[in-house]
């Protein structure tokens, strides 16, 4: 019997594209929420944060009473376009978007938090727009802040079981991702299948730090580099 790679390819679509969400969503929560006042911002940290510290099962939970065929966003989409969420190809993507954006949205708001304000003071003073400062001034000097967000959101993607389970289920070939298969071979007692995915996830996972750690040591790297020359020159 030939070896199914289905939940290889539904985990590495289910993680990239719900890294891209996380990054743009995360990005963009972390850069307004700090701009709020305190008591404003610590309610919206925390709802914010929710998903990172609740067990997985119970952000299932509720994504499941949320997008269930009674809950708001269930109803909405099934009756706009006659599509259920539960259960569907892109469930996984949704489960893992919600578990991983608080990952992104911690590491942004560190970095914009650590941000040089007075770059940002320099180039309205110099007459550039927001929106120029935000693309060319502000997100380039929190690049290592992006690619460690980034990594991590797509790691958390990656290994999301919990929230995955309780929304999507396990249906072969439609939302079965490495997690879930281990834990179906498990259930089977194929323990040889099981610790062929654990592999398998080892592996990727493996892969990913070590491309976390070139990325976040180039960084530092050119960071050093960069006052030396100035010194020299």
């Amino acid at each position: 019997m030939a070896f199914d790679l289905s939940p290889l390819w539904i985990s590495l679509r289910t993680a990239l594209v719900s890294t891209v969400f996380s990054v743009v969503i995360g990005i963009t929560a972390a850069y307004y929420v700090i701009r709020l006042g305190k008591i404003l911002k610590g309610i919206a940290d925390g709802i914010l944060t929710l998903p990172m510290v609740l067990p997985p099962t119970v952000v299932g939970f509720f994504l499941l009473v949320f997008f269930g065929s009674g809950g708001p966003a269930g109803r909405f989409f099934l009756n706009a376009f006659n599509q259920r969420i539960v259960f569907s190809w892109y469930a996984p993507i949704i489960a893992s978007t919600v578990v991983a954006f608080p990952l992104m949205y911690r590491t942004m708001r560190g970095a914009f938090e650590q941000f040089d304000t007075t770059l940002i003071y320099s180039g309205k003073t110099l007459g550039l727009s927001n929106t120029y400062i935000f693309w060319r001034i502000i997100l380039p000097n929190c690049r290592y802040g992006i690619a460690a967000g980034t990594i991590l959101s797509f790691a958390r993607g990656l290994g999301e079981f919990g929230a995955t389970i309780m929304l999507a289920g396990n249906l072969p070939g439609k939302t079965t991702t490495i997690s879930v298969a281990v834990y179906s071979a498990m259930a089977a007692g194929n323990n040889a299948l099981a610790y062929r995915w654990v592999l398998i996830d080892l592996a990727i996972s493996f892969a990913v730090m070590l491309v976390m750690n070139l990325l976040t040591g180039g960084f530092r790297s050119r960071r050093r580099k960069q006052p030396a020359a100035k010194e020299g020159a």
